[in-house]
């Protein structure tokens, strides 16, 4: 059976009033969301300054890092004082997170994941701890401080000696023992 003239192109409208309409419900909420932000009036713009006050990221070949440094003395102070409440005064008691040991454990039934046997970058140490802790106090300490933490948690899971001053170009030559352990992410916008 053939179907009429009329009818086909009844069909064809329909098909393009129904291409219109998805357009429309693509466009449309982009298009509202931009009156919106006009017409409501709400917020302001971040300044300069407000932005560099979260732009405190650290990558593994360390920029990002402040000036400053610390030794593994200062740290096991700074420590002492700030974070053994959480981790024990030799960052394997608790009650939080072991921080300390756990070295060829990650292949065996119950891996203990540290600084020292999961972290592959001495960078995201000081970058995680800059940003988040101590807990109650997060972004407190002073760079020198984060530094010197950074240094004693080093010296502790055997991969800094005892006098090593941590700084801005000697934390990011630090070879963390499962620096090969990851695979790095081969999507483009994650590398940047």
């Amino acid at each position: 059976m053939v179907e009429s003239g009329t009818r086909l192109r009844s069909k064809a409208v329909v098909r393009r009033l129904g291409t219109l309409a998805f357009a429309l419900g693509c466009v449309w909420p982009a298009w509202s969301a931009d009156q919106q932000l006009e017409t409501v009036g709400l917020g302001r713009a971040a300044s300069e300054t407000e932005i560099q006050a979260w732009n405190i990221d650290v990558s593994p070949t360390g920029e990002g890092l402040p000036s400053g440094s610390g030794t593994v003395k200062q740290g096991a102070l700074i420590f002492a004082a700030k974070c053994s409440m959480c981790h024990g005064a030799t960052g394997t008691e608790g009650p939080k997170d072991r921080l300390v040991g756990g070295r060829d454990t990650l292949r065996t039934a119950k891996p203990v994941k540290t600084i020292g046997s999961y972290w592959p970058y001495a960078t995201t140490l000081f970058d995680y701890i800059r940003r988040a802790m101590p807990f109650p106090a997060p972004q407190s300490l002073t760079s020198d401080e984060v530094y010197a933490v950074t240094a004693w948690l080093l010296f502790q899971n055997g991969i800094v000696s005892e006098e090593t001053v941590i700084d801005a170009r000697a934390l990011p030559q630090v070879q963390m023992p499962n620096r090969e352990g990851f695979i790095p992410d081969p999507r483009p916008d994650v590398s940047k």
